[in-house]
């Protein structure tokens, strides 16, 4: 009899963790020096400030952070298949853009580039989502609506989930802003961990 219920158990282990182990969430996130904390310590950065209330709150969510301060879409696109085979990730997460059109690389460069980023990670059995990038207006309106437009080009392409810019809800205040006036500071950062919980949380639903 005992020998019965030891094996039931441990065949219930065996059931039971794999179940568990397919809960986990780990999220691959492919940034720049906004979601690299630049300026700032790494603690002090809402991907650490995010992982922290997940852990608050005991949540199955690994957040890894491969963003770069400069990163562009080319950069990533190096740098993608290690990452992936590193950490095998559920979800890639891809903040990235802002860097080429600062650098005014051509709008169908970026877009093939996230194209590829988007189907590495798809094949890679992740699910990708790709977040909306704008950039300051003195490039011209033309550029910048190409520039903007090819986000949700990209994604309907590739069904991959949209995000909006996350920094939208701090740009233009000064209180929030560095010098700079294009990275958001220290008090900045647990709004846009709050914004990304919730966008986060709306994505992973969605899946």
């Amino acid at each position: 009899m005992t020998h019965s219920i030891l094996r039931f158990v441990f065949v219930l282990f065996l059931v039971i963790k794999p179940l568990s182990a397919a809960a986990d969430n780990t999220i691959l996130i492919l940034g720049d020096s906004l979601s690299a904390a630049y300026g700032l310590k790494q603690e002090q950065g809402w991907v650490k400030l995010l992982q922290d209330k997940y852990d608050a709150e005991q949540r199955n969510i690994t957040l890894v952070n491969a963003s770069i301060s400069g990163e562009t879409t080319g950069g990533a696109l190096r740098r993608v298949d290690s990452l992936l085979a590193q950490y095998q990730p559920t979800h890639v997460l891809i903040e990235l853009g802002a860097n080429d059109g600062l650098r005014g690389f051509p709008v169908k460069t970026m877009q093939a580039n996230l194209t590829a980023l988007i189907e590495k990670s798809q094949a890679a059995n992740a699910k990708s989502a790709l977040m909306e990038i704008y950039i300051p207006p003195n490039y011209g309106p033309r550029y910048s609506k190409m520039f903007t437009d090819s986000f949700t080009q990209v994604s309907e392409a590739t069904n991959a989930y949209l995000m909006e810019f996350f920094v939208l809800k701090v740009a233009g205040q000064s209180d929030l802003m560095q010098n700079d006036n294009l990275h958001p500071n220290k008090i900045a950062q647990p709004i846009l961990r709050d914004e990304m919980y919730n966008t986060i949380n709306n994505w992973l639903n969605n899946n």
